[in-house]
């Protein structure tokens, strides 16, 4: 119980502490399964091909297959890469949209999905799924609410949102469009049907409309609250968007763990973990390990201006397993930054720095100040 309440605190400070206060190379988590707290020990297990033998515990008895896990990663990268140009493009109104004062960040959310609502599903997607998908981004399904009233309010918009999206997905498969024009078509085309039926479908596509939303949104928030945190006078920003976008993913990364249920026993420096236990690796843990990186606790993103000094950085994953859309989703943050950032000052009120257990480590809920630089004029011309 003592563990699980500093977890609810602060999930990256109690992995902390439980890290500083183990000696071994491997430490047993008191919520269950084990994590790799060495730096070393821990790099070489993402390489590991061992370590990658077992199936992915984010598609679960979805998707058992690697073969199929890797196709759809695929397939999924690959719509996001051409859709990129569509998303700085509805940028400007997305962001032009946000009123002066906005909560975070759940604004965050609503802004990444606006840009990005075409590519979920394209616009002639009839029965009222964008609608549906839209109440799912709003409302507590893309990014899990750390509230049980909302958590149980988003339930009732996934089941219908899975209804729907079964229903065109077997439409689709009755009538297919040859290019994937969204990330459905996309799911289509890596799911046979011979092999997936149109429900799970349904349940992949939801599963990667929030693998896109979470991290991307989350990361977005964290981004503008340590910034604004971290430089609070009139002037622009002293940091390059990109710099800041990294040093975020680096100080407060979204994923904080990194698991595999182990299909076979292994010994990891030692300590001999049994087969069917997941085995874990902390992102935040090697990414403010005091040996790699200096000042590791400070937000300082200007260290990203040199190539040296850094450590290992591993905000997507890496190895096998690694996010398949980590570039884009690198690519989308530093987009979205720069629209906000462009033209205004930013600033922010009720910031914490504590992360909130969800769909990963997010920020707690602030309010973010908009002021452009030069508002509107007004239009005083004849009518």
């Amino acid at each position: 119980m003592r563990h699980k309440i500093r977890l609810l605190r602060d999930p990256l400070v109690c992995i902390e502490q439980l890290s500083h206060g183990s000696t071994a190379g491997v430490m047993r988590l008191p919520w269950g399964g084990w994590c790799v707290r060495d730096t070393e020990l821990a790099q070489a297990l993402l390489q590991d091909p061992d370590f990658h033998t077992g199936g992915s515990l984010f598609f679960g008895e979805l998707l058992p297959a690697r073969g199929a896990q890797a196709g759809l990663g695929r397939a999924v990268r690959s719509l996001l890469r051409t859709a990129v140009p569509h998303y700085r493009a509805a940028l400007p109104g997305a962001v032009a949209a946000l009123p002066p004062a906005s909560r975070w960040p759940d604004a965050g959310t609503r802004l990444v999905h606006r840009c990005l609502a075409d590519v979920l599903l394209h616009p002639g997607t009839p029965g009222g799924s964008r609608e549906l998908m839209r109440q799912a981004a709003h409302g507590g399904v893309a990014v899990r609410s750390r509230y049980v009233w909302r958590r149980a309010r988003a339930e009732l918009v996934r089941a219908r949102l899975l209804a729907a999206v079964t229903e065109e997905a077997h439409r689709r498969r009755r009538q297919p469009a040859g290019e994937p024009r969204d990330m459905l078509d996309a799911v289509l085309t890596a799911c046979p049907e011979a092999d997936v039926s149109d429900r799970v479908v349904a349940e992949l596509h939801l599963m990667m409309f929030r693998a896109i939303m979470a991290p991307v949104s989350g990361s977005l928030a964290w981004s503008v609250l340590l910034a604004c945190l971290h430089h609070t006078g009139a002037a622009p920003w002293p940091w390059a968007i990109d710099h800041v976008v990294r040093e975020a993913l680096r100080h407060r990364p979204v994923p904080w763990m990194l698991g595999r249920t182990l299909p076979h026993a292994m010994d990891i420096g030692g300590t001999v973990i049994p087969s069917g236990e997941v085995l874990s690796v902390c992102p935040y843990l090697l990414h403010h390990d005091a040996r790699h990186w200096a000042s590791p606790g400070a937000f300082r993103p200007e260290r990203w201006a040199s190539d040296s000094g850094h450590g290992p950085y591993i905000p997507f994953g890496t190895g096998p397993f690694s996010c398949a859309g980590a570039a884009v989703a690198q690519t989308l943050l530093t987009e979205t930054l720069s629209a906000l950032t462009g033209h205004a000052r930013l600033a922010v009120t009720g910031g914490d720095t504590r992360a909130a257990m969800s769909e990963g480590n997010v920020p707690r809920p602030f309010v973010l100040h908009r002021t452009p630089d030069h508002p509107p004029a007004l239009d005083t011309g004849r009518r």
